[in-house]
Formats: C-alpha cells, sequence, structure tokens
C-alpha cells in the first residue's frame, strides 16, 4: 500500500454507513407520530421503528468498526506509516507482537502509538500492546525495559528491543525478530581500506573542506577524514553483526563471514591473501568488491576477477551528459537494468569512477551489469598508483609515458559496476559477488545521499541471500539539500531564469497587441 492512497474497500463501508445513518435520519423525518391505529397497534407500530432504528444503527457501527480506515489528511503524512513498514507487515505469516512503552506527554512517542495501531489493525498477526511505564510500572519492570519509548519485539521465543519513535525501525526489529540464522558482514581491513569504525559525520556537504574524490583525489594515498562507519552503522540497523578482517594474520575466510567487503586498499594484497578470497567464494560465499582508481590489483587477485567474467581498467570515466552539480567526473546514474538489486532505484552518485571489462562469461557465471553510464561518456586513462605521487602535484615522467600511449576517448555506455552469481572454477556451491569501480560512494562523504545507501544496503541483501525481503532502511540525519545532477540543474535554469521571465514578456505583448 502506497501511504499516499486512501483504502478504497474500508471507504465503501464508510459510505454505506452515511447512506443508512441517512436512511433514518429520512425515516424520522417522514414517518409519522401519531397513527389512527388504536392503542396496542400503535405501541407495537412505536416499538417497531424503535427496534428497527436501533437495529439499523448497530448494524452500520458493528460494518463500519470491523472495516476501520485510516485517513490523513496532513500533506506530510505524518500519522501514515510509511510504505514499506506496512510491507513489512502485510508479509507477516507468523505472530509477531509488539509491546510499545512510550511517554506520555512526549508527542513523537505518541505518533508512534496511533501509528503502530494502523499497523496494527492491517495484519491480525501484529499484536500490539502499548504501555505507560509510569502507569504500568510492574510490567515495564518484568519485561525488563527501564527506558522510555521502546518496543519490546517477541517472536518464537527471540526478543529485540529497539529504542525510537520511528515506525521504520520497528519495522527493521519485525525482521530481525523474525530472521532465523545470523549475517555477519566482515570488512577486509590491514591494506589501508576505508576503516568501518571511523568519525561517521565527514561530508563534504556537512563541513566547509573543499575537495574532490575524481582523479586528482586519488593520488593521495593516505585519507584519514573517510571511512564507511555510515554504511556499517546501516548494516548494523538491519540486524547485521559487523566484524573486521585481516586476511594477512589468518590462513583463510571464517566461515561465519556471510559476506566479505573489500573496500577500496590503497596497498597490495598478498598471494595468499587473494587465495584465501578465491577459495571462500568457492565454498558459497559472497563478496562485495569495490575498487578505487589507479589501484592495481595484485596477479592472483586479478585472475580472480578474470574468472569472475571482469576486469578493472585503468582509466576514469567522464560523463558530460548524467553528472553532479559541474563536475563530469561525479557520474551520476539514472536508469539500471533489471535485477533484485535495482527494482527500486532512483539517482546515485559515483565520485571518479574506473570502468569494468566484461569479456566473455565464464562457464557456469551469470555476469550482469547493474551500474551504466550515459552513452555520451567516455573514458581518459589514469596513471596507477605505484606511478603516482604523494600529494597533489601529478604524474611521475613515468605515468607520463604510460598515459601518452593512450589513444583519444571513444564516447559510449560504460559498464560500473556487475552483478555474478554461479559456481567459480571448483566450486561446491553458487557464490555471489558484486564489483563496482568506485568505493567512494559508499564513503561517509556519498552514503546518506541521493540513493546511495538504499543501492548499498540492496547489495548487500542479495550478497546475504535476504533479497526476497522488504527493503526498510533506517534513516540516516544528514542537512536537508536538493542534490540535483547537471542536467536537472540547467533544466532548472532555462525554466526559472530564462523561460518564466521571457513568458511574462510574451504575455505583456499579448495583452499591448489585444488593446491597441
Amino acid at each position: 500500500m502506497d501511504e499516499h492512497h486512501f483504502e478504497i474497500v474500508p471507504l465503501l463501508w464508510f459510505a454505506g454507513w452515511l447512506v443508512a445513518v441517512a436512511a433514518v435520519f429520512w425515516a424520522g423525518l417522514k414517518l409519522p407520530l401519531e397513527t389512527r391505529l388504536g392503542p396496542w397497534r400503535s405501541r407495537l407500530y412505536a416499538a417497531g421503528v424503535v427496534i428497527a432504528a436501533v437495529g439499523v444503527s448497530a448494524l452500520a457501527n458493528v460494518a463500519l468498526t470491523l472495516h476501520d480506515s485510516h485517513v490523513d489528511l496532513t500533506r506530510e503524512k505524518v500519522y501514515t506509516p510509511s510504505a514499506a513498514a506496512m510491507r513489512v507487515v502485510d508479509a507477516l505469516d507468523r505472530d509477531v507482537t509488539v509491546t510499545y512503552f512510550y511517554h506520555s506527554r512526549d508527542a513523537a512517542a505518541k505518533r508512534s502509538r496511533d501509528i503502530l495501531k494502523v499497523m496494527e489493525r492491517r495484519n491480525p498477526h501484529f499484536k500490539l500492546k502499548v504501555v505507560d511505564p509510569d502507569k504500568e510500572p510492574t510490567l515495564a519492570r518484568t519485561s525488563g525495559v527501564k527506558i522510555y519509548n521502546a518496543a519490546l519485539i517477541e517472536a518464537e521465543g527471540r526478543r529485540v528491543l529497539v529504542q525510537s519513535t520511528d515506525e521504520a525501525e520497528i519495522a527493521l526489529g519485525v525482521q530481525r525478530v523474525l530472521r532465523e540464522r545470523k549475517i555477519s558482514v566482515c570488512f577486509v581491513e590491514g591494506h589501508g581500506e576505508l576503516p568501518m569504525d571511523n568519525f561517521e559525520f565527514h561530508t563534504h556537504l556537512e563541513n566547509v573542506a573543499d575537495h574532490s574524490h575524481g582523479d586528482a583525489a586519488s593520488h593521495v594515498i593516505e585519507m584519514p577524514g573517510h571511512g564507511v562507519g555510515r554504511f556499517r552503522r546501516a548494516l548494523e540497523a538491519q540486524g547485521y553483526e559487523t566484524h573486521k578482517l585481516v586476511l594477512a594474520t589468518r590462513a583463510d575466510v571464517p566461515s561465519d563471514c556471510t559476506v566479505v567487503v573489500l573496500a577500496s586498499p590503497r596497498t597490495t594484497l598478498l598471494p595468499a591473501e587473494s587465495a584465501a578470497l578465491r577459495a571462500y567464494l568457492r565454498q558459497g560465499g559472497s563478496a562485495l568488491f569495490m575498487f578505487d582508481l589507479g589501484y592495481v590489483l595484485e596477479p592472483e587477485l586479478e585472475r580472480l576477477m578474470s574468472d569472475l567474467g571482469v576486469r578493472f581498467e585503468q582509466q576514469v570515466v567522464i560523463d558530460p551528459l548524467s553528472h553532479y552539480q559541474n563536475d563530469p567526473e561525479l557520474v551520476a546514474v539514472t536508469g539500471y537494468d533489471r535485477h533484485p538489486i535495482t527494482r527500486s532505484l532512483s539517482l546515485t552518485l559515483y565520485p571518479g569512477i574506473r570502468p569494468l571489462t566484461l569479456p566473455a562469461s565464464p562457464s557456469g557465471l551469470q555476469v550482469m551489469p547493474l551500474l551504466t553510464s550515459s552513452r555520451d561518456s567516455y573514458t581518459r586513462t589514469v596513471a596507477t598508483a605505484g606511478h603516482r605521487v604523494a600529494g597533489h602535484s601529478g604524474a611521475a615522467p613515468e605515468a607520463t609515458a604510460e598515459l601518452a600511449k593512450a589513444g583519444p576517448p571513444v564516447a559510449g555506455v560504460r559498464v560500473l559496476g556487475v552483478a555474478i552469481e554461479g559456481l567459480i572454477g571448483g566450486g561446491t556451491r553458487p557464490m555471489r559477488v558484486v564489483a563496482v569501480g568506485d568505493a567512494d560512494f559508499a564513503s561517509n562523504s556519498f552514503f546518506p545521499y541521493m540513493a546511495n545507501s538504499d543501492l548499498l544496503l540492496a547489495v548487500t541483501r542479495w550478497l546475504a541471500r535476504e533479497e526476497r525481503n522488504t527493503a526498510v532502511s533506517s534513516r540516516i540525519p544528514v542537512p536537508p539539500h536538493i542534490l540535483l545532477t547537471g542536467l536537472q540543474t540547467r533544466l532548472v535554469f532555462g525554466v526559472i531564469v530564462m523561460l518564466l521571465p521571457l513568458l511574462v514578456v510574451a504575455l505583456g505583448c499579448f495583452v499591448w497587441w489585444r488593446r491597441r
């Protein structure tokens, strides 16, 4: 159900109730007060009228109560659950009990109480009990709840406590309590990857630092202000466990790692680490590989990517048609191929992304492009990390010779990310891999904006084999901004600055011509 649409069937029952009430009112106006039927017949007539009126009214109200409808007339739909939360409730096929302990003097808590009641009426499997701890302290104490505005969610002997006044967080709690297996996301570290536990609020839009993530920024080896802390926190909100994985100190990837994330390593992996990743995928593992501009894959890792049907090019994609603001290296993607990952995506942004080449798909694997640039995009060869110098001073002489060998750019669609599924050589179970030619879009700088967070959570759900579940995302606090692509900016400028003033002039000329 879309939260902006009315429920038609309950509204029809409400219309029937109005008709019944109107009929009783009409009968009260038209039926005579006195009759000439005799004493006992008059009493029988009066009793019949009263019984009929009461009966019609009672039946109409019972029907209306059994077919309750929620109508929210606020523009922002403040008192309506989100569509994602409603889909979670609709999908319930087992009983889930939600006990909501709310602060009776908190407006947000009372709003959540009312929204949860709407969700309860949606599905009989969603059982709600609302408790004010100030009035029922014993129940709160026996339930182990010591805080206001907390939902205790129980199902099949499992319990999850969610402290929030947001129905999306409670819907996530419902999904977590129904999950029958543990999902662990392991972030590979040890090679300068984007850290998972860094300062989470570094974004371009929240501070005044002026720097880019394109080809020039990739000359810098150390980026202490960046990380994937927001991504990690969003995964934990989904109920996933997150861990660090230092492959250099292990002989293999732990079997309890449901998904392995390799986000922008800065130094080369050891051959044994690449071999461990290959063995993990052969056993049916799932991995998200994100390699930034200039990074050189060591031979064993490059062979693994080749066996997966992917090659990372040492180029940067430039898209004059679809980009963010005025930087054509900030590639914006608005259209997607059909895939469970991309079925509900809108605009996503990739600052400084390298293209992927897809040779013929290896036997037993299905390689599906997920992200592509526009038809006007082209690539420019960039120097590898080994030929770069620290800072922003440019490339070394060896890199200059390397770049000189590159031919003129050729415009055309470029593949930016792929999803791979199937058996890798010698594998025993089907594995899943997503490979993207950029990691900055997952960093704290860009994760909350546009649909980047939706994409990354959808990727993780698919890798964890939970793509059939309703997608619910926790809200990430960011300053209010209107983010537009370069094409949208030009369109808004043309309409507001040029078209509307010219329209006023045209209307003035038309009025003058009619009155002359």
